[in-house]
């Protein structure tokens, strides 16, 4: 049986999916962009900010799950310029013990919605 996670703390699905679906003890967690969720806006022009406002959406939606950073098992990152990994995963690693990070990959991209920058998606798990 799977159950729909959505939480108004986190951008509205830009098309037909949800933020993220519960299926047993499994989280998963659709891509989030640096949007946020009370304006619709972008954040746009760092990189950094951007991670941030993906990261922050992610924790929106596993709060609503009654999950937290350590219930995540596996993360994917896409970014439109690899040049921009480090500082993407400066700001990513704040967010995890290195001890009990997920597993992960990062790939570029030629495009991502709204032509933003990175997408982060995660499966997280009790």
């Amino acid at each position: 049986m799977k159950k729909i996670i959505n939480t108004s703390n986190a951008p509205a699905p830009i098309g037909p999916y949800n933020q993220a679906v519960l299926s047993g003890n499994t989280l998963y967690i659709s891509g989030q962009i640096p949007m946020d969720a009370a304006t619709g806006n972008l954040i746009a022009g760092d990189i950094k900010a951007e991670t941030k406002k993906c990261m922050e959406n992610l924790k929106a939606i596993l709060n609503e799950a009654d999950m937290g950073f350590e219930h995540v098992v596996k993360s994917s990152i896409f970014l439109a310029d690899m040049n921009q990994f480090s500082q993407v995963n400066e700001v990513y690693g704040a967010y995890f013990n290195a001890e009990t990070a997920p597993a992960r990959e990062t790939v570029e991209v030629a495009n991502l919605p709204k032509f933003v920058n990175v997408e982060i998606s995660m499966i997280a798990a009790l």
